[in-house]
């Protein structure tokens, strides 16, 4: 292809340069000449033009087409994509929702294992106040028996000697001693 345009090309040039000589022996050849030397330029430019457009209009074409498969091909993912993501975000002020209720609800069950734990800790406090209540006033009956008894023994002694007189209590002396001297002689 590159040869035949080169051989029309320098037949074309080669016309050209003869132009001048032959202007000078007649008019009518000449053009005929140059309209033979066109139409054999505008034949081998025409067939170059037809050998190699066509090819390169067809290949620039499937490029375009592929371009706008491709494009069409994004043009549906991205749809894809936007419709899922208006989904999405349709569907997110329902989950916000479900997110809230089941805050809330966590909340409540919170509160309420709270107040349970709450309640026996106050029920063991009571439990334990009332056992330290009644331990004291065991101790205090205790000690309360116990200084009456005392109260008591004091009282008894002190009825007792008031109710014996100093000649009472040397008698009694006495017979304590005397007691004391026949054990001792008896156990001899």
């Amino acid at each position: 292809m590159k040869r035949l345009l080169f051989v029309l090309l320098l037949a074309a040039a080669a016309a050209f340069a003869q132009e001048p000589k032959e202007k000078e022996s007649g008019g009518e050849a000449n053009l005929a000449l140059k309209w033979a030397n066109f139409v054999v330029l505008a034949i081998g430019i025409g067939y170059l033009i037809a050998k190699t457009l066509p090819p390169m209009f067809h290949s620039r074409t499937e490029e375009i087409q592929k371009g706008i498969k491709e494009a069409q091909l994004l043009k549906q993912d991205a749809e894809k994509r936007a419709a899922g993501m208006e989904t999405r975000l349709a569907a997110l002020g329902s989950e916000i929702e479900q997110f809230r209720a089941q805050a809330r609800a966590e909340m409540e069950q919170e509160s309420a294992r709270i107040a349970e734990s709450t309640r026996r800790e106050l029920e063991k406090i009571q439990q334990q106040t009332e056992l330290e209540i009644q331990t004291a006033g065991k101790i205090a009956q205790r000690e309360l028996k116990a200084f009456g008894a005392k109260l008591a023994l004091e009282l008894a002694e002190a009825r007792i000697r008031a109710s014996l007189d100093r000649g009472a209590q040397d008698a009694l002396f006495q017979d304590f001693v005397q007691g004391l001297a026949s054990a001792k002689e008896s156990r001899n």
